[in-house]
């Protein structure tokens, strides 16, 4: 692999490795304090299949991203669940705090919930490119890979393309 490609490799592990392994293992470890904390929002039944889908997507979606395999898809897929996330879990305008005490929890909550948006911002470079230049690309192949560790080696010449003198 190229020094780019590494790069890449590095950029793309980073956006993922709090998903996966960390908030997945995690899940694992404490199913029932993950459900606990989707009951918060959901009743028992669907904050468990809540956590299962979170699973899910936090194993393949991350595992997407960083092999290149329908990446773009799995990089919007991630983008989603961190804005989703932000919006059920880290609803800092309910504890009524943010203004009245610097430590108090709405502070934590706003943090977390720009830190959320912040990542889905990441992933959305990866669906459209740091220009724009994937979103078409990611429109007409939705589970195409950006193929992101590819190098492409140099033509080997062909008779057609000597020049020979004439002399």
């Amino acid at each position: 692999m190229t020094a780019e490609a590494w790069i890449e490799l590095f950029v793309r592990i980073g956006l993922v490795i709090l998903f996966f392994p960390f908030s997945a293992l995690d899940k694992v470890i404490s199913f029932g304090h993950a459900v606990k904390q989707a009951q918060e929002m959901f009743p028992r039944a669907l904050a468990i299949v809540m956590i299962l889908v979170g699973l899910g997507i936090e194993i393949f979606a991350s595992l997407g991203v960083v092999t290149g395999i329908a990446d773009r898809l799995a990089a919007l897929i991630l983008a989603g669940y961190c804005a989703a996330t932000a919006m059920l879990f880290k609803r800092w305008w309910e504890p009524g705090d943010f203004w009245s005490d610097p430590d108090g929890k709405a502070r934590g909550l706003f943090w977390d919930f720009l830190k959320n948006f912040s990542l889905a911002a990441g992933f959305l470079l990866i669906v459209v490119g740091t220009q724009g230049q994937g979103f078409h690309a990611f429109l007409s192949d939705p589970l195409g890979s950006s193929h992101p560790y590819a190098t492409t080696a140099p033509a080997a010449p062909t008779a057609y393309s000597l020049e020979i003198p004439h002399g």
